[in-house]
């Protein structure tokens, strides 16, 4: 009698209660993580582009099943409680992905995403369960028409014409002229935000086909990737290359440089960081890379918020990720596994682009927009554990900034005061318990810097915060400070009228008082308690700080 794992053989019997013929019970069963949704642009096309990975599945011999996942989007959510989901939804994210992997049993995985958490809440979910497993990123939208100092609008000129309006720049008119015609389709943010990072950050950690990170949404060549993928997939099953084959430390190094040499999203630490965290890697070591190659790699790949010339789609056209990796090969792990089968060196050999290059745009190391690394990890006083800033985003005269403290405890607290034009040039804006547990959820700082930047003060003000920033930020701005307000971290301790100074050349966050007067401040300090329900209770109850990733960890609550 023939020998049968009884197990495996019903779940074979099950899929051919479907429409899986019985000659294709015994393939490669790939599943397809669609994170479709109507209430998301970055994701409203993702059907189609679904429907060409599972094109590509099938003529590769495998059999493709479709699944899906929640998708929330920062733009929408912010500015109201909405915002106070964005970063927990990553980790549910993760959760979901993992309970289909690991209950079906799946043989292999084609993750399919564009936006800001959703990214790494599908890497996080791949590093946990360790199959073969590609990333399909649904691509950034195209651009609007100029608006102000912008050759090319985005979403968030919105909320930018919006501070002008307040101002008395311009008129209601203009106002929703700009909105009308600011994102014209589907697609991620046109500009280089946390989305677009992340997407470009998957393809450097080689989680991606060679150029699939910046390929706009419209076009045809994102739906021919997505078929190649498909057809990918299989043959990683067939050779058993799995995440973790591809996820090496020496990947994330990879992936720090480019970030560094591009300029990316202060988020890409933090999600690195919750990556890092599901291979068991040392959280610390990731801050420590990105604090070493800050000093190492400089900024010369520019495109917006870093220069408002170029958008995503120019970035593709100019070679994209890979440009910017042969622009510094000599720097890079060349060895590491990506997820077309070869290694990053094989790729970087067979680069092409049927592009004109920009050598403006993506420049070389001897001609760099700025020798200063992208981002920067901050530290001094007010940051023990760390900040972030991103130097690319910060214009030469703001990067040492000494100022006035006016401080608020919330997001709101400082959205009111800007439009009640109560934050002046000088200032140093403090907006706090608004980091993991405070927000709760590390809510983003968008609205605040944008209105800044709308009312010109974008050079004569910083901001710092606990909190998060959109991609798209520029002025003078440190997040993602650690330890948070609401564990009392020195952030809390700031009062009106304190001096405070950002260097981010010297990478140094500074409140000018005495560490007598600290420590006699911290003593009077007293914890804010904030009623919560459902998820996020539990997921207060168990978030690490910013610079662990904001990560989930129940052994962190059970010691407590």
């Amino acid at each position: 009698m023939a020998e049968f794992d009884a197990l495996q053989f019903r779940k074979r019997g099950i899929m051919g209660m479907m429409d899986i013929p019985v000659d294709d019970i015994d393939k490669p069963i790939i599943g397809v993580c669609n994170t479709f949704t109507e209430m998301v642009p970055g994701h409203s096309h993702l059907r189609r582009v679904a429907d060409n990975v599972k094109r590509g599945v099938d003529r590769a011999g495998g059999v493709p099943r479709e699944f899906g996942t929640i998708a929330l989007c920062d733009g929408v959510a912010q500015g109201h409680e909405g915002n106070y989901y964005v970063l927990p939804s990553r980790d549910a994210i993760a959760d979901s992905v993992e309970i289909v992997m690991r209950a079906h049993k799946l043989d292999g995985i084609v993750l399919i995403g564009s936006c800001d958490k959703i990214v790494p809440g599908l890497l996080m979910a791949a590093a946990r369960v360790n199959i073969p497993a590609i990333f399909v990123p649904g691509g950034p939208m195209l651009s609007g028409p100029p608006f102000a100092k912008k050759a090319k609008a985005d979403g968030t000129a919105t909320t930018e014409a919006l501070g002008m309006y307040q101002a008395g720049k311009i008129s209601l008119d203009d106002v929703l002229n700009v909105q009308a015609t600011c994102s014209p389709t589907c697609g991620s943010c046109a500009f280089y935000g946390t989305a677009n990072t992340m997407s470009c950050t998957m393809e450097a950690l080689g989680m991606t086909l060679p150029h699939a990170g910046a390929i706009p949404a419209v076009y045809n060549e994102r739906y021919h990737c997505a078929m190649r993928t498909g057809e990918k997939i299989v043959e990683l099953v067939e050779k058993n290359i799995c995440a973790r084959d591809i996820l090496t430390f020496g990947a994330f190094q990879n992936a720090i440089r480019f970030l560094m040499a591009s300029g990316g999203s202060t988020n890409a630490v933090l999600h690195l960081c919750a990556a890092a965290y599901e291979l068991g890697i040392d959280t610390d070591l990731i801050m420590k890379e990105f604090d070493k190659q800050s000093d190492l790699i400089p900024h010369i790949a520019a495109m917006n918020p870093s220069s408002y010339q170029y958008d995503m789609e120019d970035f593709y056209k100019a070679g994209g990720v890979q440009k910017v990796f042969k622009q510094i090969e000599d720097k890079l792990a060349l060895s590491v596994m990506t997820a077309n089968a070869k290694t990053l060196g094989e790729n970087l050999t067979e680069y092409t682009s049927p592009y004109p290059p920009n050598d403006d745009m993506i420049r070389t190391v001897d001609n760099p927009h700025s020798t200063l690394g992208g981002l920067a990890i901050m530290r001094g006083n007010l940051a023990p554990d760390t900040g972030v800033a991103k130097p690319a985003a910060i214009a030469e005269e703001v990067r040492q900034f000494t100022g006035e403290a006016i401080c608020f405890d919330s997001e709101e607290e400082c959205t009111q005061a800007l439009q009640d034009l109560k934050v002046k040039a000088g200032h140093v804006v403090v907006i706090r318990y608004e980091g993991p547990k405070g927000g709760p959820g590390m809510r983003e700082m968008y609205a605040p810097m944008k209105l800044l930047y709308g009312q010109g003060l974008a050079t004569t003000t910083a901001l710092i915060t606990d909190g998060r920033f959109s991609g798209t930020n520029n002025g003078c701005f440190v997040g993602h400070i650690s330890p948070e307000a609401a564990v009392g971290g020195p952030l809390a301790l700031i009062k009106d009228g304190d001096k405070i100074t950002v260097d981010v050349i010297k990478k140094d966050l500074h409140l000018h008082i005495s560490d007598e007067e600290m420590a006699k401040r911290k003593a009077e300090w007293k914890p804010r308690h904030k009623e919560l329900t459902g998820y996020l209770k539990r997921y207060t109850a168990m978030a690490l700080s910013a610079d662990k990733g904001g990560v989930l960890d129940i052994d962190h609550v059970n010691k407590d």
